[in-house]
Parts: structure tokens; sequence; C-alpha cells
């Protein structure tokens, strides 16, 4: 009996010790732990790029394959709203300070502009060939839109006036602006380059060579360190700029198909949907070094989404396939 005992006690701890091995090993302990799964029941296209209401709890889908816009409600984890009567909806911006949702409607080559609370159509902006990519300047309260063969349209909301065209070398990808700073970048991967646009002078300043890793389509920056993001898809890296000398300052290998991609201030990561089926995880560490940190299996074709410092929520968007369902896809970061 005694040697019965002492047989399942050693078992016992060998599992154990297996189990907490296995659990490192196999990322059982990821950096991103699935919180929430939203149904998106009747959704059968692609889905676009995401925005959030922080205060609200709302998230906003361009379902470009379905020609809406869906409003999710976080709190209750489900659909309230579809907004029809958009083509190809590919960017979407929420904005807190106006309760203002803008959609770029690529198909019909549009800005709409909706209240965000009775989702009436407020205005309508035209000639914005192939609409995709949007940001705002809260501090002059200005929409930047990519659309066309090249070009970033200005639109001042307060008076529905579309003010200024900022000239490019090819069809803008994912942008980001400088909160302290002039500079917009732009991903301009039919040109292969990241174009520096100053943003008070309405012209590009410079452009960054994007010629051995091509494809570039997401981007993120971290202006206090100086640091530009860029996914490229040939091959599938992470490149990393200096955002002032555009020096590269490191590269590493990600999966294939990547959409978006967002920096983590707060723990010095990056977060990279891939349509491959994976998350990855890229990591600054100590030495000031990047390294792939971890890659999370996700869903075929989740390639778009969205990160809220606010929320500290990573929200993906799985589309439909003939094994899978549409749906939101929430990740707590650890």
């Amino acid at each position: 009996m005694k040697t019965l005992i002492k047989c399942a006690l050693s078992w016992s701890l060998l599992l154990s010790f297996w189990g907490f091995g296995s659990a490192q090993l196999f990322g059982a302990d990821p950096r991103l732990r699935l919180v929430q799964t939203i149904a998106l029941e009747g959704l059968t296209g692609r889905l676009d790029h995401l925005t959030i209401d922080v205060k609200g709890e709302r998230l906003f889908i361009a379902a470009l394959g379905n020609d809406t816009v869906e409003v999710l409600d976080l709190r209750d984890g489900k659909r309230v709203q579809t907004l029809r009567g958009v083509h190809k909806p590919a960017g979407v911006l929420y904005i807190p300070d106006r309760n203002r949702l803008c959609v770029a409607s690529g198909g019909d080559g549009s800005l709409k502009v909706y209240d965000a609370t009775s989702y009436d159509l407020l205005k309508s902006f035209p000639d914005l060939d192939d609409a995709d990519n949007l940001r705002y300047d809260s501090n002059k309260k200005l929409v930047y839109v990519g659309y066309g063969s090249g070009a970033l349209a200005v639109i001042e909301l307060a008076h529905f006036e579309r003010v200024a065209e900022l000239k490019l070398k090819g069809h803008p990808e994912s942008f980001q602006l400088q909160s302290e700073g002039k500079r917009i970048y732009v991903n301009v991967p039919d040109a292969r380059q990241v174009a520096v646009i100053d943003r008070e002078r309405r012209e590009q300043a410079a452009a960054l060579p994007m010629e051995q890793s091509t494809g570039n389509f997401p981007m993120a920056l971290d202006e206090p360190s100086r640091r530009l993001f860029i996914g490229c898809r040939k091959p599938a890296k992470l490149v990393i700029l200096d955002s002032q000398t555009g020096a590269q300052v490191g590269d590493v290998a990600i999966s294939d198909d990547t959409d978006d991609l967002f920096y983590d201030a707060r723990r010095k990561r990056v977060y990279i949907s891939c349509g491959e089926g994976f998350i990855d995880v890229v990591e600054q560490d100590s030495a000031g070094k990047y390294e792939r940190a971890e890659h999370l299996t996700s869903f075929a074709g989740a390639r778009t989404s969205y990160f809220s410092p606010e929320s500290d929520r990573f929200y993906l968007a799985v589309p439909h396939k003939p094994d899978q369902s549409a749906s939101i896809k929430i990740y707590q970061p650890k």
C-alpha cells in the first residue's frame, strides 16, 4: 500500500511539474488572453478597420464585404445598430469631442459623417475615390482621409468644409500624426516609401525609402522614443525606423498578411494582427532591441484589429469562413 501511495504521489508531482512546464512552453499564460467573444451573425464578407467610443463602450466595425457599419455594445456584448447606405466601408473614426462617426466609403468614393447618437447622416463628402484610412487631429479639429492614387484630404468638421489636399506618390495606406510635432507619416507601398508630410506647410517634406521590405500597409508610432513601426508583407516583417532620421533600427519576422498593428506604450509592445491566422506580439527588451515574444494562433483572415489603451483591450475582427463564424474577439493584455 505504501509503495502504491508513493507511486501515486510521484506521478502527481511529475504531472504537476509537466503541467507547469507545458503551460510556459505552449503559451498557456499568454500576453493576450481572450476574455470575450461577440458574435456577428449574418455577416459573411470581409471586415475592415475598427474604432471605439471608450466612454460609451461602443465598437464600430467597417463591414466592407457587407456594405454596412456595425455598432457593438461592449457592455452587453451585442450588436445594437447597423448603418446601411455605405458602399465598401474601409475606415471608421469615432470623434469623442463632437460625438461624430466618420466612415470612409471606398466603393462610392465618399466620407460620410454621422451623428453618433441618432446615427443620422449629417454630411457626405464626394470625390474621394477608394477612400480608406482616417485620422483625427484633435488639436486642430481636422479629419484626414487617405484616398485615390495619392492624396490625403483634410476635412474641417465644425463647418463641414474640405480645406486642403496633401499630394502623395501613390495610394496611402495607414498613416500616423504626431501629437506634439507637425509631421504625418504615411505608408505609400506603391512608391516603396514612407512619406513624411509637414502638416503646417501641407506638403511632403521627405521620403523614408522601403526598398528591402515592401508591401508596407499598417503603421504605429511611438512618438516619445522616435520609433516608427511598419508592418511589411514582402517579406513579412515588422520594420522599426527612427522617426526623425529614417534609419532602420531593427526588424522582426512576423506572420503573413498583416493589415493592422498597434503600439502599447505601457508595456513597450506591438500587437500585430495577421490574416495568416496569428497575432504576433513584439516586445522591446531592456537593451532596446525588439523580438517576437508571442505567436498566438487566432483565426483565418483575421488581419484587422484595434487596441485601446484607455480600455486596455485588443479587439480582433474575425471574418466568416466555411469553418468559422464572424465575430469580434476581445483580448486582455497581460
